[in-house]
């Protein structure tokens, strides 16, 4: 009896804990702590702002409370986040929690930002808690005596799966979990995640050998309210980006009425604008909102945080850098400016308001023009139907393994035949084969065959007992340095001349401009003065400046977005539409149909379009932008074979133009031909330079394994020296050695992730499948127009770019007759 109670003791304690806070568990939280202490491993998945984090880790301290003696001192629990911010406010949760139940034990955090004293009072002495990054787990694989760290070890949680699962950073998660699991059979690991397409695999990737595991799924469900930012009328022929900066006007009054609200943007350069638009709209705002995004110091990026945590700020402008899990309590409104791009990011963001379990998120969408108003539909739409896309996981990515491999060496070491049966274990490295592995082996120790006349490439040796290790104290402290596999653009510093720093910006943006040429950048303008190295020294200053784009801001959209987008489209001229956005849209929806068409879902829409610029070939996938690059490269291919023409192109996420000064000369026929599914893979190879994508590929290949240098004792090199190294390497391995595990694996990123080779597939299956809608005009339709307007933007300034829009809408309204 007496040994029950004992068993009970610590699920008695965290009962009253959370009765005294008003508080009762949710079915999966008990469900958790049980199975939690039946020494199952597992898979939490539960909806934003139900304690998806308490579950697992208040099951770790009612284990604790039942059976102390199975517990040593130092670290008991890891908890791997993909988010710094994220770790800092987590940790803070979690002390207040042990605190409170009465516990002594210590919660750290150790990533990047910690600093050098901590992280060796923690090498000394391990916290129980320990909550880190991908890359700081394997900092701590990497120090020599790493045994005494994990030695009380009894779980490792993994926070944001889901954010994990479809990178490197997933596959440097699997590695790590699979060596510790090998030395430490006892050890649990749990994911905490959001619903996605594929959770049955997720958690075989997490767990691809634990015999005894559980997948715990919430029955709770978070209710979102989604609400369209209507223009006062529609633009019958819209275009990308006016449109949300002249909405700037209905979002005011959205921000006012709230307690606090994040507006969410897609990219860096247009949180920078739209934190500009606001400040004119509604001067007040001074001092009332602030810009938050990755290339923004990080203690400014802290202070942001709080200062939202604490209902100090009225909004923050973001990136998705508050995408994930931390709890802003005083956030009750989500404005989303643009397309979201994909059902999954949108519910998160939708989620960062309403952060209690029973509140409804709310989210206002903020179109830049007038079409996105069919993607809230579609939004909606896949919102009721629970479709969330799926997170392909990450196979044989061969540059993280080397670089694994060189960690293990270096923290102790390890003999290849035990490593390749671990590695062979996991998801990711299933399908490796021995000829694989022996590669792997041959670039670690000697360079391969293409390094053996080059010391620096010689990084780990074989002792006479078989072990691995790494033995020169240079290559140990460079690799340390270059632990990692997120490879930016190179990162140009910003600092003020009198001293301050600002933030970073992509080293390509900078490299354009001139001295006393001006920029915006966490929301100040910005004068540059002078380049030194890898930062630019720059002062205040006002009047009109460009806002930087950085190269990471194309998101795709998503598959399943893709397919809601075409549904609702095909629905939207049938009689008696009941959508609001839809009946909203009917004059534009009206107006294509008349001079052209809307095509139903078993149809595909090409347009003929000749006007005084020339003539146009636009078709409508309505894939994505990244597709839709693949494809209008394949079709101008299979033309020109038909006869001699060249062509620009331009495109957007509904469809793409082929755009030519000689007359685009097709019958149905030929394009029927053009748009056949056969040979698709090998026209894709001719019609795009695949060997100069995967040379831009390589270039990361070639940081993450280790075979070029990026940070250099503290300096990081710029990003036309790494690419010139890369590029070197790559030419060599090209001539010498093609079937070079690396090089392999640089081509087969090119297909599956730039060119999305199944999807591409899919999207031409789908096509062949469908009825091919021919249509000729001799003005642009409203879904044509947009993509026109994405073709000028290159070559033309703003102020250009508004009278060339205006003199072709005016051109295009003179004609209105429609053409057969």
């Amino acid at each position: 009896m007496e040994a029950k109670e004992q068993q009970n003791k610590g699920y008695d304690i965290v009962l009253d804990w959370m009765a005294a806070q008003g508080r009762t568990p949710f079915e999966f939280q008990r469900k958790t702590w049980e199975k939690y202490g039946r020494a199952y491993s597992g898979m939490v998945v539960a909806p934003t702002g139900f304690g998806k984090t308490f579950s697992v880790f208040l099951a770790v301290l009612i284990d604790f409370m039942n059976r102390p003696d199975a517990y040593g001192n130092g670290l008991k629990l890891i908890w791997i986040t993909p988010l710094r911010s994220l770790a800092k406010d987590l940790a803070r949760a979690m002390q207040e929690a042990i605190d409170s139940i009465g516990l002594d034990w210590v919660v750290e955090v150790r990533h990047g930002d910690t600093d050098i004293k901590t992280k060796q009072r923690q090498s000394k002495q391990m916290p129980d808690v320990l909550l880190l990054t991908p890359e700081s787990l394997h900092l701590l694989l990497a120090q020599k005596g790493r045994t005494i760290f994990f030695k009380s070890l009894k779980c490792i949680a993994v926070d944001e799966w889901h954010e994990l699962l479809g990178s490197k950073r997933g596959v440097m998660i699997e590695l790590a979990l699979a060596y510790l699991k090998a030395q430490y059979k006892e050890l649990r690991v749990w994911g905490i995640t959001a619903t996605i397409g594929n959770l049955d695999e997720a958690m075989d990737v997490l767990l691809p050998v634990a015999k005894k595991r559980v997948k715990i799924v919430a029955r709770e469900k978070k209710k979102i309210a989604i609400e369209p930012v209507f223009p006062d009328k529609v633009e019958v022929l819209p275009w990308a980006g006016h449109l949300g900066g002249a909405l700037v006007q209905k979002v005011v009054p959205v921000i006012l009425q709230s307690k606090s609200s994040i507006v969410f943007t897609n990219t860096r350069s247009q949180s920078e604008m739209w934190y500009q638009l606001l400040l004119e709209a509604y001067p007040d705002f001074a001092g009332q909102i602030a810009l938050h995004h990755s290339s923004i110091d990080a203690p400014i990026r802290q202070w942001i945080e709080e200062a939202l945590s604490e209902g100090k700020l009225k909004a923050v402008i973001a990136t998705s850098s508050l995408d994930l899990g931390v709890d802003f309590k005083p956030v009750d409104t989500v404005i989303q400016v643009g397309s979201a791009k994909g059902v999954a990011r949108f519910m998160q963001r939708a989620g960062r308001s309403g952060h209690s379990p029973h509140e409804v998120s709310k989210i206002y969408f903020v179109p830049t023009h007038s079409l996105e108003l069919v993607e809230v539909a579609a939004l909606k739409e896949a919102v009721k139907n629970n479709a969330i896309e799926r997170r392909e996981p990450m196979i044989l990515s061969f540059d993280v393994l080397l670089q694994f491999l060189v960690t293990i060496a270096l923290g102790g070491g390890f003999i290849a035949a035990d490593m390749q049966q671990i590695i062979q274990g996991t998801f990711a490295f299933h399908y490796m084969t021995d000829e694989e592995w022996r590669q792997c082996i041959l670039l670690i120790t000697v360079g391969g065959e293409v390094g053996k006349n080059y010391e620096d490439f010689h990084k780990v040796k074989e002792r006479e007992d078989g072990m691995l290790i790494v033995e020169k104290r240079r290559i140990a402290m460079l690799h340390r340095m270059n632990i990692g596999v997120i490879v930016s653009d190179a990162m140009m510093r910003v600092k003020f001349i009198s001293g301050g720093y600002i933030g970073m910006v992509e080293e390509y943006f900078l490299s354009k401009l001139k001295k006393g040429d001006k920029f915006i950048l966490a929301g100040r303008v910005l004068e540059l003065v002078n380049i030194k190295e890898m930062t630019a020294l720059v002062r205040n200053a006002s009047g009109t400046a460009i806002t930087p784009s950085w190269l990471g801001g194309r998101l795709p959209l998503s598959a399943n977005l893709s397919h809601f987008l075409r549904q609702k489209l095909a629905l939207s001229v049938q009689a008696g539409v009941q959508q609001k956005e839809l009946a909203f849209l009917q004059p534009l929806l009206l107006t294509q149909q008349q001079y052209s068409h809307i095509p139903a879902a078993d149809e595909f829409l090409v347009e003929n379009i000749h006007t005084r610029e020339g003539f146009h070939l636009f078709l409508y996938p309505f894939e994505g932008r990244l597709i839709h690059e693949v494809m209008a490269a394949l079709i101008a291919f299979r033309i020109s074979r038909l006869y001699p023409i060249s062509f620009s192109m331009a495109m957007n996420d509904y469809g793409f133009e082929l755009f030519s000064d000689t007359e685009i000369r097709l019958s149905t026929e030929e394009l029927r031909q053009v748009l056949s599914r056969e040979h698709l893979m090998e026209d894709v190879v001719n019609s795009i330079n695949a060997t100069e994508m995967a040379r831009r590929k390589f270039r990361d290949i070639a940081v993450i394994s280790g075979m070029v240098v990026q940070n250099m004792y503290g300096k990081q090199k710029s990003n036309k020296s790494l690419q010139a190294s890369a590029g070197l390497i790559f030419k060599v391995l090209e001539e010498y050695e093609p079937n070079h595990i690396l090089l392999k694996q640089a081509y087969a990123e090119v297909f599956n992730q730039q060119l999305e080779e199944p999807r591409l597939i899919a999207a031409f299956e789908r096509i062949n499948a469908s009825k091919i809608i021919y249509k000729f005009s001799s003005k642009f339709t409203p879904l044509s127009f947009p993509i026109k307007v994405d073709s000028l933007r290159q070559s033309l300034s703003s102020e250009d770019l508004e009278k060339r829009i205006q003199r072709m809408q005016q051109q295009s309204r003179k004609e209105t007759k429609p053409k057969k």
